[in-house]
């Protein structure tokens, strides 16, 4: 099994929604603009020749924008994984941190009914998911447990290569331990590896360290905590 310190995190961030373009947080589960999924489309054309051949996993947030983005943007990883039986993987502690409708996910039978969506593994979508309460509610405490929960997770996982499409709070959260509002752009991609393997991490918090920037499609748009 690979090391923790050998592994090869790829952050991204969802492209251009909806939302982002007013600042409107009021439209519910946001979805991409059409120049987000320009963005998402260039993402691809950059890194399908990279990051695309070697990831052994693709994980995206539930939220319309997130799967969107690694639809389009992953493709061709998308393609070589579900040929090895391995499907897009949606996972709801990848969410959006704060309680603004467009942070609010849909729920799983919604979803299901989305042509665009469909073939992604959406069994981790439980009905609670998008309630904002308990292990996914919006206060400091929830969201470092998650992100905490999110670094373990990715850590136990066999693959070397993991690719993850999330937000710019969430990522936050699970970069830097907290809501730090340093950028990240949309459609932006870093690369992380573990700073300690799991035997030597006492604690479990499971630390990042950041390796690369590998690309960059859109700008530094705002997240909701821009309100919050």
């Amino acid at each position: 099994m690979t090391r923790a310190t050998e592994k090869r995190i790829f952050l991204t961030r969802h492209a251009q929604a909806e939302h982002n373009v007013e600042d409107d947080y009021s439209i519910h589960d946001a979805p991409l603009t059409a120049l987000g999924r320009e963005q998402a489309r260039k993402l691809h054309e950059d890194v399908k020749d990279t990051i695309q051949q070697t990831a052994g996993l693709l994980v995206t947030s539930g939220l319309r924008r997130t799967m969107s983005t690694a639809i389009i943007g992953y493709a061709t990883l998308r393609t070589r994984l579900e040929a090895e039986g391995k499907a897009v993987v949606v996972l709801p502690q990848l969410q959006e941190c704060n309680e603004f409708p467009c942070d609010r996910g849909s729920s799983k039978e919604v979803l299901e009914a989305d042509a665009e969506f469909a073939g992604l593994d959406l069994g981790n979508l439980t009905p609670d998911w998008n309630s904002k309460k308990g292990f996914y509610a919006s206060d400091s405490k929830a969201l470092k447990a998650r992100a905490q929960w999110n670094r373990q997770w990715l850590r136990a996982r066999p693959e070397r290569d993991i690719v993850v499409v999330a937000h710019g709070d969430c990522l936050r959260y699970i970069t830097d331990g907290e809501n730090s509002l340093k950028p990240w752009a949309n459609c932006e991609v870093r690369e992380y590896t573990f700073a300690v393997d799991a035997e030597e991490d006492e604690a479990g918090v499971a630390w990042l360290v950041l390796v690369q920037k590998v690309a960059q499609e859109g700008a530094d748009e705002p997240t909701s905590s821009a309100l919050a």
